[in-house]
């Protein structure tokens, strides 16, 4: 909406003989939704000028009535300047009591200064401020005309040309938001203490116990023997649905690859603040190129599970994240037309992804599942696998599913929402958001916090004779992403949105990243209970 307003404003005031310029953008900028033009604005080096005028424009009742909504939206354009962010309002409201009753005036800014400042042949920093006291009155929709004026004001500086960004980020290392951060890390490593303590007081202490004891029995013992011993026969007995098991791995790998290589990019400073277009720029460069990940997983899996037809799994996997992503994006696209916002993407840039995803991910992706094939091996189960599987007693209430997916999802929530909050407000409410390291830390923690509950879990789960861990390793570590989402609408209930705009890409893009960490975060502790298995098993008497 910032985008718009600017856009206006250009067209609004330019001259007939002025020709509006578009600046050519990278694929990143336009799935930003950034659409820069030239400026009216001569802002020559060194050169200061008093007061010039750019234009006198007659406005009609419908522009007045523009830039009144913008006015009272708190709506400000937003410009570059030797690539250099610099905004300012549109206008001001003044509230006035009026026969003891309170009235709002509008006003729109007709005078913009800029301030901008140098050292030697290089621009350093750039402001630009509105006059408030050289102001229109635009509350009621009439015709009116409007001078519109500028000056620049150059002055030296001592800063560096290499430190000149540095000033956008420094809000977010201001101590008092230190101080939030690092909170955040402090209760997450609380969370993972308690954990390891619990697991290693009421599962390691109980599971030596019974290693030691299953290790050295004799078969008579072994007949009377219950709990996760008793399933050995059932435990490797494959889910239904492998296929999309499989698939679920691949492409939560993949999720996780591109997570980490995002960050290796955000830490050597290829990401910074205002680099347009460079997030989203990476992350569909780096999903493409990662697809050969989620082939060789999923295959990887497949040939293990089930041997033959790995191309389903394979295939599942490319568009797993790939089909909601595109389905979603259609739809936000289509909203973003009729609304005639700059998020709309043009056709030529549809076509572009479409050709990356077909000529690049979809290749890399047979890539990945023919070479794992290739070399594949086959699973090797501790434990032999009965004919007929055993029957699974009934369960109580804190034992089944929905119970044990509120509390492997809300504990890992627990230890990132306040970094979460953050991020949040970084992608909605245009904050800068810089902590990198401190964010991998905590996405680290989010890590071990789930492969500790997922194994603590599934040993709960094993213990009561239920053979069927699959897939509710799965969906127990994936729940977290449930709580996310029940996070964001929490944070929508308290923003200022309220445009059906506004709503559908909120919801719409929060569900995506919220679908990508279910995928990350399941693959992560369906391993991990696999690992753990194969473990207590392999270390038990041998039938």
């Amino acid at each position: 909406m910032v985008k718009i307003i600017y856009l206006l404003f250009l067209r609004v005031v330019h001259h007939p003989r002025d020709q509006i310029i578009e600046k050519k953008e990278s694929l990143g900028e336009i799935l930003n939704g950034d659409r820069l033009t030239n400026a009216l604005y001569e802002l020559k080096f060194r050169k200061n000028k008093i007061v010039e005028t750019l234009c006198e424009k007659q406005l009609t009742r419908d522009e007045v009535a523009k830039f009144r909504d913008a006015t009272k939206n708190d709506f400000y354009f937003q410009m570059y300047y030797d690539d250099l962010p610099l905004w300012g309002f549109v206008g001001k409201v003044e509230e006035t009591w009026f026969l003891d009753e309170m009235k709002s005036r509008y006003y729109l800014f007709k005078h913009v200064q800029f301030d901008a400042l140098y050292n030697e042949d290089q621009i350093i920093d750039v402001h630009a401020f509105s006059d408030p006291t050289d102001a229109v009155d635009i509350t009621e929709d009439h015709e009116t005309i409007v001078t519109f004026t500028y000056s620049v004001l150059w002055n030296a500086s001592s800063t560096r040309f290499e430190n000149r960004m540095s000033k956008y980020s420094r809000s977010s290392r201001l101590p008092q938001h230190l101080k939030i951060h690092w909170f955040s890390i402090i209760n997450s490593l609380v969370i993972v203490l308690i954990l390891v303590g619990m697991l290693a007081a009421l599962f390691l202490r109980n599971l030596k116990s019974d290693l030691t004891k299953y290790s050295h029995g004799d078969e008579e013992e072994d007949k009377e023997e219950v709990g996760w011993k008793h399933i050995s026969g059932d435990v490797f007995r494959y889910p239904p649905y492998t296929s999309l098991l499989c698939a679920i791995l691949g492409s939560g790998t993949q999720l996780l690859s591109l997570v980490f290589f995002v960050f290796a990019l955000a830490l050597m400073g290829v990401l910074y603040p205002y680099n347009r277009g460079a997030l989203l720029s990476s992350l569909v460069m780096t999903y493409a190129l990662t697809s050969v990940i989620a082939g060789y997983v999923a295959s990887s899996f497949h040939s293990q599970f089930l041997g033959r037809g790995w191309e389903k799994s394979v295939l599942l996997a490319g568009v797993l994240y790939f089909g909601p992503v595109f389905v979603t994006f259609s739809i936000l696209n289509t909203v973003s037309i009729y609304y005639r916002t700059t998020t709309a993407l043009p056709f030529g840039t549809i076509v572009l992804l479409l050709l990356v995803w077909t000529l690049v991910s979809i290749p890399l992706l047979a890539l990945g599942g023919i070479f794992r094939y290739r070399f594949r091996s086959e699973f090797q189960a501790p434990c032999a696998t009965k004919k007929w599987p055993t029957e699974i007693q009934p369960l109580a209430w804190y034992r089944k599913t929905p119970a044990q997916m509120f509390l492997g999802g809300f504990v890992p929530f627990s230890a990132i929402f306040i970094e979460l909050h953050y991020i949040y407000t970084s992608i909605w409410s245009h904050k800068i958001y810089i902590v990198y390291g401190i964010l991998l830390v905590v996405f680290i923690i989010l890590i071990l916090v789930t492969t500790i509950l997922s194994i603590g879990l599934t040993y709960l789960q094993l213990t009561a004779e239920d053979h069927e861990w699959w897939w509710r390793s799965l969906l127990r570590a994936a729940s977290t992403a449930i709580f996310m989402y029940v996070y964001c609408i929490y944070y929508y209930t308290q923003s200022s949105m309220n445009s059906f705009l506004q709503l559908s890409f909120f919801f719409g893009y929060n569900a995506l990243m919220c679908y990508g960490f279910f995928l990350m975060l399941g693959t992560i502790g369906f391993i991990a209970s696999l690992l753990f298995i194969q473990y207590i098993y392999r270390n038990i008497k041998s039938e």
